[in-house]
């Protein structure tokens, strides 16, 4: 009956004594002896137990931490859901639109959703889930269009700019696009922080390989030309990599593979705290002369850092803007109020707009 009153511990080495001490006082040798549960040690590690278990167990069946044991047939369908069949499935005139989004980003996903609908390109729209709570979540509303490639990431650090969980999130863009040109489909990549005013395609002339978006804020004349401007002061150009239209040719893909390279040589440290953009001029400014570049027109494609900043501009350009980017600002907030401020936080008033709907 006097062993049914006591809880055995497993012994834990202190890394601060001496392991080999023969002393019978020595902390292991304490470690070693029984807890009783009815002492105040032993009541106090069954409440450190049961606070444990409070905390944990709650989030066991939540979207973040799905239990693949618990899965329901169809979220166990989407789990096997490959990029191939999810282009497929979405590809309209061999051309898909493609943003990544972790669970963070899912109300600026469906705010981008809506502006993108309004122009009628909603059914080619792929979102790349980087968590499974985000794949589940569309693919409940919107079935088809999500796809995980593994490795999920850590959806609670991906959306934190300069931060590592940052720089893995945006490191994959790069591959996820010359995955779909690999399989033959033009493909238009936009970040969530963006807003469609008009059909963005009126403006991709030609049949170039790669198309783009300066993100200076420097004011062109509206005439200017499409060629890569010329680098900077850091000695590249600054191109924004979150807008970018690319046809499934060599060129194309090499600009690709080159971003790759550029990226696994200048890796996130915290010196650093790189993202993926430096990556993608170096790989621009290397390329030039082998892959044709088109940069879009700065009046329908303008830079956060001049749209909302430079009023005279906005209103001399008015009509001329297709995409806007919510970018020079940082903060999810922040972007928020700023969006509200220019009658561009859509979501509020028009979710039922987006393939979505309403989320909760």
């Amino acid at each position: 009956m006097a062993q049914q009153k006591f809880l055995h511990q497993r012994p834990i080495q202190n890394p601060f004594t001496n392991p080999f001490s023969s002393s019978p006082l020595s902390t292991s040798s304490i470690s070693n002896r029984p807890i009783s549960l009815l002492s105040r040690n032993g009541l106090l590690l069954l409440l450190a137990l049961l606070v444990i278990l409070g905390v944990f167990l709650p989030w066991a069946g939540s979207p973040l931490f799905p239990s693949p044991n618990k899965l329901s047939p169809s979220q166990s369908k989407w789990r096997d859901y490959s990029l191939p069949q999810a282009v497929k499935f979405v590809a309209k005139n061999g051309t898909v639109i493609v943003c990544a989004v972790s669970y963070p980003y899912l109300p600026f996903l469906n705010n981008w959703l809506i502006s993108v609908s309004r122009q009628k390109h909603q059914d080619q729209v792929l979102v790349i889930a980087e968590d499974y709570a985000t794949l589940y979540k569309v693919n409940e509303k919107w079935p088809g269009h999500a796809v995980l490639i593994p490795p999920a990431l850590d959806s609670q650090t991906a959306h934190k700019f300069g931060s590592q969980g940052f720089f893995n999130f945006t490191a994959r863009r790069p591959q996820h696009l010359l995955e779909i040109l690999e399989l033959g489909y033009n493909v238009m990549y936009n970040d969530v922080d963006m807003v469609w005013l008009q059909d963005p395609f009126q403006y991709l002339e030609g049949k170039h390989d790669a198309y783009f978006m300066d993100d200076m804020t420097a004011i062109k004349p509206l005439d200017h030309s499409h060629d890569l401007p010329p680098p900077g002061k850091k000695g590249r150009t600054y191109i924004c990599s979150c807008m970018i239209f690319l046809r499934p040719t060599n060129g194309a893909k090499l600009l690709m593979k080159k971003w790759i390279e550029e990226l696994e040589t200048q890796p996130w440290s915290r010196a650093k705290k790189a993202n993926d953009q430096p990556g993608f001029n170096w790989a621009l400014n290397k390329t030039a002369n082998q892959v044709d570049m088109y940069l879009l027109s700065q009046a329908a494609f303008p830079t956060g850092g001049l749209y909302f900043k430079n009023k005279t501009w906005v209103k001399e350009t008015k009509g001329k803007h297709a995409i806007i980017h919510n970018n020079y600002i940082v903060g999810f907030e922040k972007k928020i109020k700023r969006f509200r401020d220019f009658n561009l936080w859509l979501v509020d008033d028009h979710a039922s707009e987006s393939p979505l709907g309403k989320l909760e």
